[in-house]
């Protein structure tokens, strides 16, 4: 992965440090993919409802585990995939028992890194567990409002949540 600096040329500019990232190049993994159709401003009755929109690129739709319930066997990380209807980056994990799943890309995860659902595992990046067992002041994204629900906060590129205090049962 390459780093790019440009010139100060504009405020805008100065602090702009572009990312050649080593994404996967090739098409998704077929199973985990559904059509999206597009609305176009449109209403159930076909009537422009929004002004100026429509066209765009054609794009499927990603299916994304949120929940990351596959618990205690670790996966590996095939690749780092775009995705388009979203910020952040995707990772496709491959599980020791074969299942893929898509998750959401952390910043430092990358192709060939083994990960793991657990309640009692090592604090890395990727690695997914509840919320009491994570030690105060470790930064966090993908975090679930209430459990079993899936992820909601702190999903964006780039995001992430401190945990400061644990307060009642979580």
């Amino acid at each position: 992965m390459s780093i790019i600096k440009s010139k100060p040329t504009s405020p805008g500019r100065r602090g702009l440090i572009s990312v050649k990232s080593d994404l996967y190049k090739g098409k998704p993994h077929k199973s985990l993919i559904e059509s999206k159709p597009k609305k176009g401003g449109r209403n159930n009755n076909g009537r422009i409802t929004v002004r100026h929109q429509g066209g765009g690129h054609k794009q499927h739709y990603r299916i994304i585990d949120f929940k990351r319930n596959k618990f205690d066997i670790p996966a590996i990380v095939e690749r780092i995939e775009y995705d388009p209807n979203r910020s952040a980056h995707i990772a496709l994990l491959k599980y020791l028992d074969g299942e893929r799943r898509y998750i959401i890309a952390p910043s430092k995860l990358k192709a060939g890194d083994e990960i793991i659902s657990a309640e009692n595992c090592e604090i890395k990046v990727g690695n997914s567990m509840k919320l009491k067992d994570i030690p105060l002041g470790t930064n966090v994204h993908c975090v679930e409002l209430k459990p079993k629900k899936g992820a909601q906060l702190a999903r964006s590129a780039g995001t992430s949540a401190r945990l400061v205090a644990k307060e009642g049962i979580y």
